[in-house]
């Protein structure tokens, strides 16, 4: 039975970086659904806003010179492959659209990478794939207790009503506790972006929460409708005026 997203993100403090894919229902068919936060504890990680990219969003500083490390902060979380949409929570989002781009498939992308270098964390690296017909894959790579990578690979149908949620930790901790188990299913009802955002936004933590993204496309004509919201900064909303594909 799918769970209560928003009820499992308002009891959860710190889930870090999160990643949701799933399809829900609208009056004339069907609109896959894609969220993706990021939160902080420190200045160096809560110094970030999301920005427009030509296809989707990376994290940028808030301000430039407050930035003490930009490796594992700074990347693009959300880009197209054609017409598949690629999220995640670092720079294996340019592993895979390069894997894609070439014929190559999402799971070969993600077995030439492994989990962040930081230690004591050891933070999952998270990643997701959206189809264009709605259907999905999820991936974890985490570290072993003797630090080996340890990848899973998840896929999904797609089903009316129903996503995946998948984050890096499950909850706060020192060291960080990384996400463990199979993604957990929810329920989705979300036809409107900007009041899925909404809903997010308010269940993650007011201390960690930094920025959120959120895009519904409906899989019949392609049009998508994007909003972010940042806590430092001017978040947006686009209007679904083009296809997001052909």
């Amino acid at each position: 039975m799918p769970e209560n997203l928003t009820e499992l993100l308002r009891n959860n403090p710190y889930p870090g970086r999160g990643i949701v894919l799933g399809r829900t229902s609208l009056p004339e068919g069907s609109a896959a659904v894609i969220a993706y936060w990021i939160m902080g504890r420190s200045a160096n990680s809560r110094n970030r806003i999301f920005t427009r990219t030509d296809d989707g969003i990376r994290t940028e500083p808030k301000d430039p010179s407050r930035v003490a490390d930009p490796s594992l902060i700074l990347y693009r979380p959300v880009a197209m492959a054609g017409s598949r949409t690629i999220v995640t929570n670092g720079d294996q989002t340019e592993t895979v659209r390069d894997f894609l781009l070439r014929g190559e498939t999402f799971e070969a992308a993600l077995r030439t990478r492994t989990f962040e270098p930081d230690a004591p964390n050891f933070t999952p690296r998270i990643s997701g794939l959206l189809e264009r017909d709605g259907s999905y894959r999820l991936a974890i790579l985490k570290a072993s207790a003797g630090r080996r990578c340890l990848r899973q690979f998840f896929e999904y149908p797609g089903e009316d009503g129903v996503g995946h949620l998948l984050t890096t930790y499950r909850g706060d901790g020192d060291p960080l506790p990384s996400f463990a188990g199979e993604p957990v299913p929810v329920a989705l009802d979300a036809p409107d972006a900007e009041a899925f955002a909404g809903r997010l936004w308010d269940a993650l933590n007011g201390d960690n929460r930094i920025s959120l993204f959120v895009r519904c496309i409906d899989l019949g004509s392609g049009l998508a409708r994007t909003c972010v919201v940042n806590r430092y900064g001017d978040g947006w909303s686009e209007a679904p005026e083009t296809p997001i594909w052909k």
